[in-house]
């Protein structure tokens, strides 16, 4: 059967995250005259990420999160800094992480020979655009959905209503999503009545609170699945 309407999830799905983030916090820590360790980093993490779990849930706004993890951040070193101006620095310096994920261009490349490829993320506006346009992976992305700009957050089953609203409705048994978040991107797929793909490296990872509907270990295995293969 394959898809016709495929939507991609940006950080830690094509995008290698992890490695914009540490290089990031590693450099706006330093600009500040702070330390950065392995220990500053796993903090940080900590609590960005409850933050963004809480954002899924509709606990907070994005607007909120912004303006609070650097303060709580700070709280948790016992520093005195502004946590507002860093979190503003922080973000000008994710924006030019550009680092893909091993298989990210070539299946977009390859994806992009049959069919049109649009971003659904979470990510911060300014973020997601300029890396994107910084990236090798531009001339194949056709469109991109972020909650900010759609008003709500994966996995809110609206998210997905606005995206395919500009799309012109097309028809959801012909949609998929691949993401690597199983409370963000295969709940989100669920709930919006569209497959998902769980790309999961770790093949003893197990699916906690929704089945996704495919399973990949490795990028180049979606181009099957999407083109019926």
């Amino acid at each position: 059967m394959g898809f016709t309407t495929v939507l991609l999830d940006a950080d830690g799905t094509l995008f290698d995250f992890h490695t914009a983030q540490r290089q990031a916090l590693e450099n706006t820590l330093r600009a500040y005259s702070l330390p950065f360790s392995e220990q500053t980093l796993k903090i940080y993490e900590s609590i960005n990420e409850g933050l963004w779990r809480r954002l899924e849930r509709g606990e907070i706004t994005k607007k909120q999160l912004l303006s609070s993890r650097f303060r709580l951040f700070f709280e948790r070193l016992g520093v005195s800094a502004d946590g507002g101006r860093f979190n503003e620095d922080y973000l000008s310096a994710l924006a030019e992480g550009v680092f893909l994920l091993p298989g990210a261009l070539e299946l977009c490349r390859r994806l992009h020979e049959h069919r049109r490829l649009y971003l659904a993320t979470n990510g911060v506006e300014y973020v997601q655009k300029k890396r994107l346009r910084l990236s090798a992976l531009a001339p194949y992305i056709d469109g991109i959905f972020i909650s900010e700009q759609l008003g709500y957050a994966k996995p809110d089953a609206r998210f997905f209503d606005e995206a395919f609203a500009r799309l012109g409705n097309p028809d959801r048994k012909g949609a998929i999503l691949l993401g690597d978040s199983l409370s963000s991107d295969m709940l989100g797929a669920f709930q919006a009545g569209i497959a998902g793909c769980w790309y999961c490296p770790d093949e003893n990872r197990q699916p906690q609170g929704v089945m996704p509907d495919y399973r990949i270990r490795h990028l180049e295995e979606f181009l099957p699945i999407v083109l019926g293969e």
